[in-house]
């Protein structure tokens, strides 16, 4: 459908759909590259880029905003969290910005989640700053990038495991329902990660990134404890600590930052010359590990909400 109030700019519409065909998928991935390569980053998350392809996702709908009939914004909405206000992302081509489209995204995104919103701003720029007070929301959540240097940043810390605990990798198709279970139950309070599925994990394996050589997991008497899940940025020339979690009733051991020291000695064994990863800012404990192991903040996102 469009929205009526883009209206109010001559040439500007945007569509609300619950699915986007193959040419307006590749249309709006299209977009992103061209303003990762303008901003330096992505404005979109790796989830919602695969939520671009395969057809319908439940609670997943995506705003197109054209002028003149060429794509010049993109936001994606997500209604999936049965307790949290619906998160949204969005951008704006870099050749279309100063026009406000940033804002008739953002008045959209308000209107379709009845006013109950979440909104990402990567990286944390100013304009998405101003946007979020035009919008009146306000400062909800602070996710910081980390990054260490992998060879010559300090060694990095022999695995210890505690008693009982083996390593092995991951077996694609054989280990995909058991993991589901430990992801969920480690990070049931983490409204994005706790609640990936099947076809999460499969739209990640189909990536050509995914390796599960880098995938470990940790087990006692045959049943999984925790996993350290890497990943490789091959253009970047960069690893990440894509995701690393530790069963309830396991934790406290010492098994997480086991499982970090194995993840971060096989990234450094690639020849990968740094790692990163992701961590909430008032996640102290963890900050407090991944400092000690070398990491420092290179970069900080940050979710704005409504107030209701």
């Amino acid at each position: 459908m469009t929205d009526a109030a883009a209206a109010l700019e001559p040439g500007r519409q945007i569509q609300t759909l619950d699915e986007l065909t193959a040419e307006q998928a590749q249309a709006v991935l299209d977009l992103l590259a061209e303003a990762a390569r303008s901003d330096g980053m992505q404005a979109v998350s790796e989830q919602g880029r695969l939520q671009l392809r395969g057809g319908r996702r439940e609670g997943v709908r995506h705003l197109l905003l054209t002028e003149h009939g060429r794509l010049a914004g993109y936001a994606q909405l997500e209604d999936t969290d049965p307790v949290e206000a619906p998160a949204a992302e969005l951008v704006v081509h870099p050749s279309s910005r100063g026009r406000g489209h940033g804002r008739a995204l953002g008045a959209a995104l308000l209107a379709a989640s009845g006013k109950r919103l979440r909104v990402w701003a990567h990286g944390g720029k100013s304009a998405a700053r101003h946007l979020s007070q035009v919008l009146g929301l306000t400062l909800f959540r602070e996710l910081r990038q980390l990054r260490r240097p992998l060879n010559d940043g300090g060694p990095i810390p022999e695995p210890v495991l505690p008693p009982g605990v083996t390593i092995r990798t991951f077996v694609p198709g054989e280990d995909d329902a058991a993991w589901l279970a430990v992801n969920a139950a480690a990070f049931a309070h983490h409204p994005e990660q706790g609640s990936l599925t099947q076809r999460d994990l499969d739209d990640r394996k189909a990536e050509p990134w995914f390796d599960p050589k880098g995938f470990f997991l940790a087990e006692r008497g045959g049943e999984i404890v925790g996993f350290h899940w890497t990943k490789i940025h091959a253009a970047e020339q960069l690893g990440e600590v894509y995701v690393l979690g530790v069963r309830p009733g396991a934790q406290g051991g010492g098994l997480g930052k086991a499982l970090t020291s194995v993840g971060l000695r096989h990234l450094a064994a690639q020849g990968l010359p740094a790692a990163m990863l992701y961590v909430d800012a008032d996640n102290t404990a963890a900050l407090t590990v991944y400092e000690r192991l070398g990491f420092a903040t290179h970069e900080t996102d940050l979710m704005y909400r409504t107030e209701s």
